[in-house]
C-alpha cells in the first residue's frame, strides 16, 4: 500500500471515493485534477447508479465493484466518504482495516476552502435558514456561495471560493460524523429534536454528532445557539466551558445569557454584547416573510448569525424582508373551493410536521406517512390529534402514524393521487389541505422534492380536470 499523506489532497494522495451521490460525484469531480488519483466505488446494483458510472467514464475515473475493492486499496491513501454511507458501515471499516483516512465530504471540502465558512445545522429548519444566511450576506452586499445539504456539494462550493468569498454551509449530523478539522467561523444550530433514530442507538449520541459542529473552534470564532432547545441550550456541558469560542444565544424571551430575543412576541430585539448596551429594534414578526413560529426562530438564528458576522442592521432588515420561501417547505400551492393546498415535503421528521401544524390557525386535512427513520410518532399523534380535522395516510409508516391519532379521522391511500382526491372530499371552504409528511419519501418516490412535485401535480390536476371526449 502506498505510504498515507494524511489527507493534503495533492498530488501526493490517491483518493477512493465511497458513494456515488450528489456529493460522492460531486467529490470526484473536484478531486481527479487535483490529486494523483481517483477511483470510486458504491455498493448499489449498476442499474441504481448508471448516470453515476456514465459520469465516471466520460472523466476517465475508474469504479471499483465493491468484491474487487482490496486489490484497489493497495494503491489508495485516503478516502473520502459520502454523508449518505454510515462510519459503520462494512466497505468503510474494510478500508479503515487498511490504514487508510476516511474524511468526511465536508471535512474535505473545509481542507480545501480559502474562505470563512458559516456552518448551519439542526433538525428542522436548517436549509431554509442556511439560504436566509446567504441572502442576508448577499444583501450586505458579500460575494457567498451556499452549499452542503441545501442540495449543491459543499466541495464543489469550497474549492471554487475565493479568499474573500463566504461560504455558507449546511451541514447535517450524517456529515459531521466524520470531520476532524473542520472549523467554521461562525456555527449555528437551531434545535436537536428525535429524527435518524434508526442510524443513531440514543439522543445523545444524535446530539453528539449535532455538536461537533464547534468542536474545533477558538476564540475568534462564533457559536450561535437556540436558548429555547433544551438539548442546544446544555451544548456548553456542565462546566460551561465545552465551547470555546463566543456564544451567542437567541430566544423566545429576554434572559441573562440573551444576545436576540422577541420583546412581547412582536419584536425581534438585539441586545449588543459590547459597545453601547441599548437594545435595537431588528424587525417585527409581523415583517417576517414566512409561515409560522419555527420560521421566527429560523430567522432568529440566521439574523444572529449576520450579527455576528459583523453585517449592518439595515442590510439585515432588507434581506429578511426581502426573502421568500424555498420550495416544498410550506410553500402554497393553490386554492380550490376556497381550501389552501400546502406543500411541506421537506418535512421528514415529526418535529417538522408538528411545526407545520402549529403555523395556521384553521382546519386543517394532513397528508402524512412514507418511510419511517426510527422515530416516535407519539408526540406528533397528539398534535395531529388536537389540530387537525383529518388525517390521509401514506407510505410504510401509515399504520404507526394511525395508531397515535386519538380523535381526527383517518384514512388510507394507495398513492398520492389518491391522497390528494381523498383530502379534497374531506376539507371545506377556509381548511388547509397540509402535506406534510414527517417521513422520508423513498418507500414511494425518488426523494421529497420529488414527492412534492406529484403533490402539486394532482393538486393542479384537480384544478384543472381532464375531459374525456367520447
Amino acid at each position: 500500500m502506498i505510504e498515507s499523506t494524511s489527507g493534503r489532497f495533492d498530488r501526493t494522495d490517491h483518493a477512493l471515493v465511497i458513494g456515488l451521490g450528489l456529493s460522492g460525484r460531486a467529490s470526484v469531480e473536484v478531486l481527479r485534477s487535483r490529486l494523483g488519483s481517483v477511483v470510486a466505488t458504491d455498493e448499489a446494483p449498476p442499474d441504481k447508479i448508471a448516470e453515476a458510472l456514465d459520469e465516471l467514464r466520460t472523466a476517465g475515473v475508474a469504479f471499483v465493484p465493491p468484491d474487487v475493492l482490496d486489490a484497489a486499496l493497495e494503491h489508495v491513501t485516503v478516502a473520502v466518504l459520502s454523508p449518505g454511507i454510515a462510519l459503520n458501515n462494512p466497505l468503510v471499516r474494510r478500508v479503515q482495516a487498511k490504514g487508510i483516512p476516511v474524511f468526511s465530504e465536508v471535512e474535505v471540502a473545509y481542507r480545501l476552502c480559502r474562505a470563512p465558512i458559516v456552518a448551519v445545522t439542526g433538525t428542522k429548519g436548517k436549509t431554509t435558514t442556511t439560504a436566509l444566511v446567504g441572502a442576508l450576506f448577499t444583501a450586505a452586499g458579500r460575494k457567498v456561495r451556499v452549499g452542503g445539504n441545501i442540495g449543491n456539494a459543499l466541495i464543489r462550493e469550497t474549492a471554487q471560493a475565493d479568499a474573500d468569498d463566504w461560504v455558507i454551509a449546511e451541514v447535517s449530523s450524517f456529515q459531521l460524523e466524520s470531520i476532524r478539522s473542520f472549523k467554521p467561523r461562525i456555527s449555528l444550530i437551531l434545535n436537536i429534536t428525535p429524527d435518524h433514530l434508526d442510524r443513531y442507538h440514543s439522543m445523545e449520541e444524535y446530539a453528539e454528532a449535532k455538536f461537533r459542529i464547534f468542536a474545533n473552534q477558538g476564540p475568534g470564532d462564533a457559536f450561535v445557539g437556540n436558548l429555547d432547545d433544551p438539548i442546544v441550550a446544555a451544548a456548553p456541558g456542565e462546566d460551561g466551558n465545552r465551547i470555546k469560542t463566543r456564544t451567542y444565544w437567541f430566544a423566545g424571551e429576554p434572559h441573562r445569557n440573551t444576545t436576540l430575543y422577541l420583546r412581547n412576541g412582536t419584536t425581534i430585539v438585539y441586545a449588543p454584547p459590547t459597545g453601547d448596551p441599548r437594545p435595537i429594534d431588528i424587525l417585527g414578526v409581523d415583517e417576517v416573510p414566512l409561515l409560522g413560529r419555527h420560521n421566527v426562530e429560523n430567522v432568529m438564528g440566521a439574523v444572529l448569525v449576520a450579527l455576528a458576522a459583523g453585517l449592518p442592521i439595515e442590510a439585515i432588515r432588507e434581506g429578511v424582508r426581502g426573502f421568500r420561501p424555498l420550495g416544498h417547505r410550506l410553500e402554497p400551492v393553490a386554492e380550490i373551493e376556497g381550501a389552501r393546498y400546502v406543500d411541506d415535503s421537506k418535512a421528514t421528521n415529526p418535529g417538522s410536521v408538528i411545526a407545520a401544524m402549529r403555523a395556521f390557525d384553521r382546519p386543517i386535512v394532513l397528508i402524512a406517512g412514507g418511510k419511517a427513520k426510527g422515530t416516535d410518532f407519539a408526540e406528533m399523534g397528539k398534535v395531529v390529534s388536537s389540530r387537525a380535522k383529518a388525517v390521509v395516510l401514506i407510505g410504510e409508516a401509515a399504520g404507526d402514524i394511525a395508531a397515535v391519532v386519538k380523535r381526527a379521522k383517518v384514512e388510507h391511500a394507495s398513492s398520492m393521487e389518491d391522497a390528494v382526491a381523498r383530502a379534497r372530499d374531506l376539507a371545506e371552504p377556509g381548511d388547509v389541505v397540509l402535506l406534510s409528511p414527517g417521513c422520508a419519501s423513498f418507500d414511494m418516490f425518488q426523494s421529497a422534492e420529488h414527492r412534492g412535485e406529484v403533490f402539486a401535480n394532482a393538486v393542479r390536476a384537480l384544478q384543472n380536470p381532464v375531459v374525456h371526449v367520447r
